[in-house]
C-alpha cells in the first residue's frame, strides 16, 4: 500500500492570517538564564536560578506536571521559550492571598486557570453530588481547589497585588465567555469577565494570544489597549471612540421582521417628504455617504474649533448590498454581531438558544466575526467583546510547543519520603498519561454535548511525525518505571491525525458545525495511511513492546479506511476497544450529532473479521449517554432492548451533565434545538428533566440490576409494554423481585474489599442469613412482582448461597477440573475488562458521563457473548 505524505499547515498559510509565528518573536532578556529543570514554586528555587522576581505567574487548580497533557506546563514552557521567568502558584490556599505572595510581584502578569477540568465538573455529579476525590491532587483527595476556582483565584490575585494585570484562560473560562447557563445554580449567569474582574480573557488554544499579550506588556504597553488579539475577550464601553468604522448587525431578537419604510405620499415633493422626516435633502445625501456608498466623498460639518472629530458607530440593520448573493455584505474583520443582552438570555430561555446557535456560527477561524454582548449594573452599561478564535497553530508551531523541555513527572515538591510519586502522594492523572503522547488537537465531530469545538475548535491541529516519535524515544529514555507499552497515541479522537478538508479556501469558507454529520463531507478527505505509518514506525522502535491506542476512536470515520481498522485490531487493540455510539435511536442521535447505530454495526463487523483474521478474541466496549435532551423513554426502552439482544451490561450509568456553552446544555435549558433557526415556534425537544426521570433513564440502562426492576415494571405498565415483563429471554425484565438493598454498587466497588474486612482467599465474604419468609412479605410491596416466584427464586438463592459442598465452591473445583481436561487455563482478568479511564486535558473536558457497556463474559474462550435471561 502506498502511503501519501500527511498534509501539514505550513509557516506560509500563516502569513496570509496576518499573523506571527511563535518562533518568529524576538525573545526577551531574561532568555538568558534558560530553561529550568521545573518551573519555580518557591522563592528558594528562583534564587537557585538566579532570578530576583518572575516576569509572570501562572496560577492553577491542579498540582504542577511538568507533561505537555497539563495547560500549566504548556503554556509556562511556552512562555519560558520566549526568554520570560515563568513561576507556579499550584492549587493555593484561597482562604487568603498570603499563599498568592509566595513568588513575590509578577514584573507583567498573573495567569490565572482553575486546572484541566471545570471546577464545578470536577467537584459535582452529574446529579450534583459532590464527588469524593481529585485526580489532578496528590493522592487523589479532594478539597484543594475552590468552586468556581477562577473566580476566587482572580479575587485573591488582586488582594495580593492591586496593580497587576489577571488574565484568565483554560477550559472554565473558555466556556463561561458570554452569559451562560449554570446547571449547579439553575439560572443564567454573566459572563465570568464580569464576575471575575479579570482585566483580559484567553479562550481556545492560548499559545498565539498569550505570546503576543507577553511581548507587548513587556514593552510597557497598557492592557486595556491590547484589544486586537484573536482568542480574547474583554470588557469596553459601548461608546468608545475606537470602534469608529466597525459595522454592527443586531442579533438580539428572534422572529423580528425587517426594516418597515414608511409609504411615500404621491403628493409630496422631495423637499416635502423629507422635511416631513424632519431632516433636508443635504442631510439626506450626507447620511447615504456615512453608510458607506461607493465612491461618494466624505463630507459633513467640520468639528469646532478644540473640539474633537467625533465619528458615529456604524448600526447596520438591513441588507447593504446583495452583490454575491449573501443577505447582509460587510467586511467580516470590521463587524461585529450583537448578542441578546444577558438580562435578555437570562430571563428569554429562547433568546438564549439563539445566542448559543449564534455563537456556535462564528467558530470558525477563517470566517468568524467578534460577537458582543451587553451587560448591565447599576445602570452603567458595558460590553463584553469576543474577539475571533485564534488562527490553528502550524505543524511546525505544534511541533515547537510538544519539543519543550518538559520534565514529565510532577514536580518534586510532590514525593514523597523515597523521593517517588508512586505511593501516597501519586497524582492519578499523572498515571494515566504518563507513558501516552497526544499527536494533535481539536475535533470536527461536532457532538453537541461536547466542549472540545467551544474549546480547541474544529480544525485538526496535528504533529508531525518526527516530533511524535521523538517523544516516545523520551519516554522510553528518561520516563521511570516504563516497561515498553505507550499506553495511548492520540487525542481528543484516536484517528483525526492529519485529517481535513481537502481545500483551505474551502476549510475557510465553511459555517457547517460538524465534518461528519449526517454524513461525512464530501471535501473531508479520509485518508488514514499517514496514521498506519506513524504506527508502524513508533512500534518498530527499540525498546518499545506495545501501542496501545486509549482515546476514543470515531468509528464512522474509522470505516472509510478498513486497511487502518486491520492495523489497529492486529497490533493496536488489548482486548478491548472503546467507541461511543451514545445511542441506538434517531431521536436522540440527531440531537447529539451522532451517527446511526447501522455505522456501529458496520464496524462491528469489520472489528470482528480483523480480529478473526488476527486470531484474537477482542470486543468492542460501547459508551451510552442517559438522559440526553431529545431522548424519549421509549428511546431509552428500545436502547435497553439493544443492550440484551447484544449481550451488553453497562457497568457505569450517569446521566448527561450540561457543561457550560456546550449546544446540548442550550437544549437542555431552553427546550429548543439550536442545530437550526431559533424561534418562537421552533422545534422543541423532549428535555429529561427531575429526579424520577433521570434516574428511570440510568435504570433502563442497567435493566439487569434488580435494584431498577420496580420502577422499570411501574414504567413499563404505563407506557404500554407489559409484554417486556417476563421470565424469559425475550424479556426486559423478570416479574420475581429478589432482596436488594435499594443501592447501586458499582463493578470496581462491589470487587473490592471494604476496609478492616478480613476474607479468606478464595472464599467470598457472605452476610447475614437472608430470611425467606421476610423476602416474601417484602415482595407484596413490589407492584407487578409475583410472590409465588419470588419465594420459589429466593429459596433457590438460599440453596446456592448457604450449600457447602454443594456451592459456589464446588462449582469452581468442577470448573477447574473441566479446565485440566481440555488444557486450558482461565485468567480471572478475562471475566471483566479493565477499563482505565484517561483524564487528562486531551479528552473532552467531562461534559457528559455515560455509561461503559461490558460484554457479558463468554463461559469458554470459544464462546460468544451471551445474552443475559
Amino acid at each position: 500500500m502506498s502511503i501519501a505524505p500527511p498534509p501539514t499547515r505550513p509557516l506560509s498559510d500563516l502569513k496570509k492570517t496576518g499573523q506571527k509565528a511563535l518562533t518568529s518573536y524576538r525573545p526577551f532578556w531574561a532568555k538568558r538564564f534558560g530553561p529550568a529543570p521545573f518551573l519555580p514554586m518557591s522563592r528558594e528555587e528562583m534564587t537557585q536560578l538566579g532570578w530576583d522576581s518572575c516576569d509572570i505567574i501562572i496560577v492553577s487548580g491542579d498540582a504542577y506536571v511538568d507533561h505537555p497533557s497539563f495547560g500549566m506546563a504548556v503554556i509556562g514552557r511556552t512562555l519560558e521559550a520566549q526568554g520570560f521567568r515563568v513561576g507556579i502558584i499550584a492549587q493555593p490556599d484561597w482562604h487568603s492571598p498570603d499563599a498568592f505572595r509566595a513568588l513575590g510581584k509578577p514584573n507583567l502578569f498573573f495567569g490565572v486557570a482553575a486546572g484541566n477540568m471545570d471546577s464545578m465538573i470536577n467537584h459535582y455529579t452529574a446529579d450534583r453530588k459532590i464527588r469524593s476525590d481529585d485526580v489532578y491532587t496528590p493522592g487523589g483527595g479532594a478539597g484543594k481547589r475552590p468552586d468556581r476556582a477562577t473566580l476566587v483565584y482572580t479575587q485573591r490575585c488582586k488582594e495580593a497585588f492591586k496593580d497587576v494585570p489577571v488574565i484568565i484562560g483554560g477550559i472554565e473560562a473558555s466556556l463561561r465567555r458570554i452569559a451562560h447557563y449554570d446547571y449547579w445554580q439553575d439560572k443564567v449567569r454573566r459572563s465570568i469577565l464580569v464576575d471575575s474582574k479579570a482585566d483580559l480573557l484567553v479562550y481556545g488554544n492560548a499559545e498565539r494570544a498569550i505570546i503576543e499579550i507577553a511581548h507587548r506588556l513587556s514593552q510597557k504597553k497598557p492592557i486595556e489597549s491590547i484589544t486586537d488579539v484573536r482568542g480574547t475577550a474583554f470588557m469596553r464601553k459601548p461608546d468608545e471612540v475606537s470602534l469608529d468604522g466597525w459595522f454592527e448587525i443586531d442579533s438580539t431578537d428572534v422572529d423580528a421582521p425587517g426594516k418597515i419604510d414608511a409609504l411615500l405620499s404621491p403628493y409630496m415633493t422631495t423637499e416635502e417628504a423629507a422635511a416631513d422626516q424632519g431632516t433636508d435633502c443635504s442631510k439626506q445625501q450626507e447620511q447615504a455617504q456615512a453608510a458607506g456608498a461607493p465612491g461618494a466623498p466624505a463630507t459633513g460639518a467640520a468639528p469646532q474649533p478644540g473640539m474633537p472629530e467625533i465619528k458615529p458607530i456604524k448600526i447596520i440593520r438591513q441588507t447593504l448590498s446583495k452583490t454575491d448573493g449573501r443577505a447582509l455584505v460587510t467586511p467580516r474583520d470590521r463587524t461585529v454581531i450583537r448578542l441578546p443582552a444577558y438580562e435578555q438570555v437570562k430571563s428569554d430561555p429562547v433568546l438564549y438558544a439563539h445566542a448559543n446557535r449564534v455563537l456556535h456560527l462564528e467558530t470558525n477561524p477563517g470566517n468568524a466575526r467578534a460577537l458582543v454582548q451587553r451587560h448591565s449594573s447599576g445602570g452603567v452599561d458595558r460590553d463584553v467583546w469576543l474577539n475571533p478564535p485564534p488562527i490553528p497553530l502550524t505543524t511546525v508551531e505544534m511541533d515547537h510547543v510538544f519539543d519543550l523541555p518538559y520534565a514529565r513527572s510532577p514536580h518534586p515538591v510532590y514525593a514523597d519520603e523515597n523521593g517517588s510519586h508512586d505511593h501516597a502522594t501519586k497524582i492519578p492523572a499523572w498515571e494515566m498519561i504518563r507513558f501516552s503522547v497526544n499527536i494533535m488537537r481539536g475535533c470536527f465531530g461536532g457532538c453537541t454535548f461536547c466542549s472540545i469545538t467551544e474549546h480547541e475548535g474544529r480544525v485538526i491541529q496535528s504533529r508531525s511525525e518526527d516530533s511524535v516519535i521523538r517523544e516516545i524515544e523520551d519516554i522510553r529514555d528518561k520516563v521511570k518505571g516504563f516497561t515498553g507499552i505507550i499506553s495511548d497515541l492520540g487525542g481528543p479522537t484516536a484517528n483525526m491525525w492529519h485529517i481535513g478538508c481537502k481545500s483551505p479556501e474551502i476549510e475557510a469558507a465553511c459555517r457547517k458545525p460538524s465534518c461528519v454529520y449526517p454524513g461525512i463531507c464530501p471535501n473531508l478527505h479520509t485518508d488514514h495511511g499517514p496514521l498506519i505509518k506513524l504506527y508502524r514506525r513508533a512500534r518498530a522502535l527499540r525498546g518499545v513492546k506495545k501501542i496501545l491506542i486509549g482515546s476514543g476512536l470515531r468509528y464512522d470515520l474509522a470505516i472509510e479506511s478498513p486497511e487502518y481498522i486491520q492495523e489497529l485490531v492486529t497490533h493496536h487493540v488489548g482486548g478491548y476497544l472503546k467507541i461511543a455510539p451514545e445511542h441506538t435511536e434517531g431521536g436522540p442521535l440527531s440531537k447529539m450529532m451522532k451517527p446511526g447505530i447501522g455505522t456501529y454495526d458496520r464496524f462491528k463487523q469489520l472489528f470482528e473479521q480483523a480480529s478473526a483474521a488476527a486470531g484474537k478474541k477482542q470486543f468492542l466496549i460501547p459508551y451510552f449517554i442517559a438522559a440526553h435532551p431529545g431522548t424519549a423513554d421509549e428511546d431509552m426502552m428500545n436502547l435497553a432492548l439493544w443492550l440484551k439482544r447484544n449481550g451488553f451490561r453497562a457497568d457505569q450509568v450517569q446521566t448527561f451533565y450540561p457543561s457550560p456553552m456546550a449546544t446540548a446544555t442550550a437544549m437542555y435549558h431552553s427546550g429548543k434545538n439550536p442545530l437550526k433557526k431559533v424561534t418562537r415556534d421552533s422545534e422543541p425537544v423532549d428535555i429529561v428533566k427531575g429526579e424520577r426521570r433521570r434516574r428511570l433513564h440510568k435504570a433502563f440502562l442497567r435493566y439487569h440490576d434488580p435494584n431498577n426492576w420496580p420502577l422499570l415494571r411501574e414504567t413499563l405498565k404505563d407506557m404500554g409494554r407489559a409484554d417486556l415483563i417476563g421470565n424469559g429471554k425475550h424479556h426486559l425484565i423478570p416479574t420475581f423481585q429478589p432482596a436488594t438493598d435499594g443501592g447501586y454498587e458499582s463493578a470496581r466497588r462491589k470487587n473490592s474489599t471494604q476496609a478492616g474486612q478480613k476474607v479468606a482467599p478464595n472464599k467470598p465474604a457472605l452476610g447475614p442469613d437472608p430470611d425467606p419468609a421476610h423476602r416474601l412479605a417484602a415482595a407484596r410491596d413490589w407492584r407487578g412482582a409475583d410472590p409465588a416466584a419470588f419465594a420459589g427464586h429466593a429459596l433457590r438463592q438460599d440453596a446456592r448461597r448457604h450449600g457447602a459442598e454443594g456451592g459456589r465452591e464446588g462449582r469452581r473445583k468442577s470448573q477447574r477440573k473441566r479446565q485440566r481436561k481440555s488444557g486450558h487455563k482461565s485468567s480471572g482478568r478475562q471475566a471483566r475488562p479493565a477499563l482505565r479511564q484517561r483524564i487528562s486535558s486531551r479528552r473532552r473536558p467531562a461534559t457528559s458521563t455515560r455509561s461503559t457497556a461490558r460484554p457479558a463474559a463468554p463461559a469458554s474462550p470459544t464462546a460468544t457473548p451471551s445474552i443475559p435471561g
